[in-house]
């Protein structure tokens, strides 16, 4: 059902100037499990939360290999994820069999915006309810971002093992003290020599125990004993000063005093 008049389709525009089928599709990518990318001079890797609506369930994969040296990470509607990803795979194969090279990153990308563009222009179309990535998007990724910002600096010049590092402690932080394993997460790695590939779920839980990413609830510290030993030497000296003081004031008059 509709929420009002002006979001039947993408070309209707509200009194106040908002595309509501726009800011739907925005909302989607909002309410995706968190997905992040890290870059470095020669590897980049995409990590993602791919949690299960039940136990009884698979979860939905969120990271797609588009060719060798392309591979994508998606918050949002999975079935628009998978379209995206199917066409981008299509114009690898054909530029590769065209022109006997891989396809150029740059051009995809102007290639896959032309696409998206074209369905807020269209009545009878919707805004693809999917991002695909870029930094840290889903839901709790300011968590992520934060944890980036501080480490954006060294990114550049990182190895790969540090990126993978990174990767898994940025994901880490939009669980919200959720214990981090292998099974709710998915990390991939490209980079110079090595194809786009997606770690398998024992090699990822090795990198989370060797980085030693599962945290442990720590005891709270004893607080010193010589602070309340002083307080307590502090308030009989008061208390003797105010006996002091009191002394002299026995037997005179309410009146004198």
């Amino acid at each position: 059902m509709f929420r009002n008049q002006y979001d039947t389709d993408v070309t209707t525009w509200s009194p106040t100037g908002r595309l509501f089928q726009v800011e739907y599709s925005m909302e989607a990518v909002k309410q995706g499990s968190a997905a992040i990318g890290l870059r470095s001079k020669t590897h980049v890797v995409l990590a993602c939360v791919n949690k299960a609506n039940s136990e009884l369930s698979s979860h939905q994969k969120k990271i797609f290999k588009v060719d060798d040296h392309i591979g994508v990470a998606i918050a949002g509607l999975t079935a628009d994820g998978r379209v995206l990803s199917r066409y981008m795979r299509s114009e690898a194969i054909n530029h590769s069999f065209t022109y006997e090279s891989p396809l150029p990153v740059g051009r995809l990308v102007v290639q896959l915006a032309d696409k998206a563009q074209v369905c807020t222009q269209r009545s009878w179309k919707r805004p693809y309810g999917v991002g695909l990535l870029a930094f840290a998007i889903g839901s709790r990724s300011q968590a992520a971002k934060t944890y980036l910002e501080r480490r954006f600096e060294n990114f550049t010049n990182s190895s790969r093992e540090d990126l993978i590092k990174d990767a898994l402690i940025a994901t880490r932080e939009t669980l919200q003290g959720e214990k981090l394993k292998s099974s709710i997460c998915t990390v991939s790695v490209v980079g110079v020599g090595e194809p786009f590939h997606i770690l398998d779920q024992e090699t990822v839980q090795q990198l989370i125990d060797t980085f030693e990413l599962v945290t442990e609830e720590e005891p709270p510290a004893p607080e010193p004993a010589s602070e309340p030993a002083a307080a307590d030497q502090g308030g009989a000296e008061q208390g003797a000063g105010a006996e002091q003081g009191a002394a002299p004031d026995e037997g005179v008059a309410p009146m004198d005093i």
